[in-house]
């Protein structure tokens, strides 16, 4: 757990989540999800069962190359960060990563302090050796950030989300540590 500061000085605290966390959580993902475009799921699209996703936030802990983080601000949840990885022998050196912020707290530096929380902790776990993120080419300041930590494009799947009644492509994104 530690407590780092926005651009804008508010102090906000990033610790791992916990199943106590799930409810909140699943809310989170439900509203966010209508706040962009660029997620994979829209508004109250995350109809993950609560016991689902409480067995899932307490694999992931008990995972080594697997980690979920909450980022609270007077303990309102106002983002999500993780590296999920296969316990399989041939790919379980590949996290793949996600970060989801509240629109209201984009721009301030949480996705950077993010990043590099997840970055530290991934060269740091001595099993991950790579990792991947998707995000939609259009996605620009995203893409930006990914590209200034050292991400570089791999792939292009083409007419890969469908959103407002328009076909976009899905950009696949790495980072060899």
């Amino acid at each position: 757990m530690k407590t780092l500061q926005l651009k804008s000085g508010i102090p906000v605290m990033i610790r791992e989540a916990t199943k106590e966390n799930a409810q909140r959580m699943i809310e989170f993902y439900n509203i966010v999800g209508g706040e962009t475009d660029f997620l994979s799921f829209g508004e109250n699209e995350f109809t993950m069962p609560l016991i689902e996703y409480e067995n899932f936030i307490e694999t992931t802990k008990q995972e080594q190359n697997s980690i979920i983080l909450v980022a609270t601000i007077e303990e309102e949840i106002v983002s999500i960060a993780s590296i999920t990885s296969n316990q399989k022998a041939k790919s379980k050196h590949v996290g793949t990563l996600g970060i989801v912020v509240a629109q209201k707290y984009c721009g301030l530096g949480l996705g950077r302090i993010l990043m590099d929380t997840l970055i530290e902790w991934a060269i740091s776990n001595g099993i991950t050796k790579k990792i991947s993120l998707v995000t939609t080419e259009h996605n620009h300041r995203a893409i930006e950030l990914y590209k200034k930590v050292g991400f570089e494009e791999e792939g292009l799947l083409k007419k890969d989300n469908y959103v407002n009644g328009t076909y976009y492509n899905t950009l696949v994104m790495g980072l060899i540590l």
